[in-house]
């Protein structure tokens, strides 16, 4: 195995690539074929998986919305928001859509906080969001 990618910025990076290839989560069996094929002890890569908020142990949607729960977002209108994604979805928080479209999830702040409320899906941001847009934003997906 590479020096680097026996790293924590090569096993981050490994591990994105096995979680995209696997249903947007790194299993158990990912884990343990990872840590054979690295020699990464698989409680290491269940630490890192745990610890950064990008990765999944459980399956996730083919469309993953990560709604900012920030205090710019919150005092903007956030938690609107989220009640409108979680009606339009038919979820709650941290829940998948029963045909696997969508995964709806919070998270710290995204960085973005002058177009608050935001949300990211599958990495594009969207900012400045109304519970009357949700629906429409949905429709592109």
């Amino acid at each position: 195995m590479e020096p680097a990618k026996k790293s924590k910025e090569g096993l981050v990076g490994l591990l994105l690539d096995a979680q995209a290839q696997s249903g947007n989560a790194i299993g158990a069996e990912t884990a343990a074929a990872l840590s054979k094929e690295t020699g990464v002890p698989t409680a290491k890569i269940y630490g890192v998986t745990t610890f950064y908020a990008m990765f999944s142990n459980e399956t996730r949607g083919t469309n993953l919305i990560r709604m900012c729960k920030s205090a710019p977002c919150h005092v903007k209108g956030a938690k609107a928001v989220l009640r409108a994604f979680e009606e339009a979805l038919g979820v709650a928080c941290g829940g998948t859509t029963a045909d696997g479209k969508f995964t709806l999830e919070t998270c710290e702040c995204l960085g973005i906080c002058d177009i608050s409320p935001a949300v990211m899906i599958n990495g594009k941001v969207f900012g400045n969001l109304t519970p009357e847009g949700v629906p429409g934003l949905l429709a592109q997906y």
